[in-house]
C-alpha cells in the first residue's frame, strides 16, 4: 500500500510531460514560423529574378 502512496506523490513524471508539452508547443511555433518565414524568402527571390530578367532584356535590346 506504501508503494502506491509513494507513486501518487512523485511528481517527477508529471514534471517531463509537461516539460515535453511545452517542448512541442516551442517546436509548432518555430515550425510555423519557419514556413511563413520561407514562404515570404521566395517571393521576394522570384520578385528579385523577374526584375533582373527585366534589367537583362534591356541590356540585351539596346534600350532601357
Amino acid at each position: 500500500m506504501t508503494f502506491f502512496k509513494k507513486l501518487a506523490r512523485d511528481e517527477a513524471g508529471a514534471t517531463a510531460i509537461e516539460y515535453g508539452l511545452i517542448a512541442a508547443l516551442i517546436a509548432v511555433a518555430a515550425i510555423t514560423a519557419m514556413g511563413a518565414l520561407g514562404n515570404q524568402l521566395s517571393s521576394t527571390f522570384n520578385k528579385v529574378t523577374t526584375e533582373m530578367s527585366k534589367g537583362n532584356s534591356a541590356v540585351d535590346t539596346g534600350s532601357k
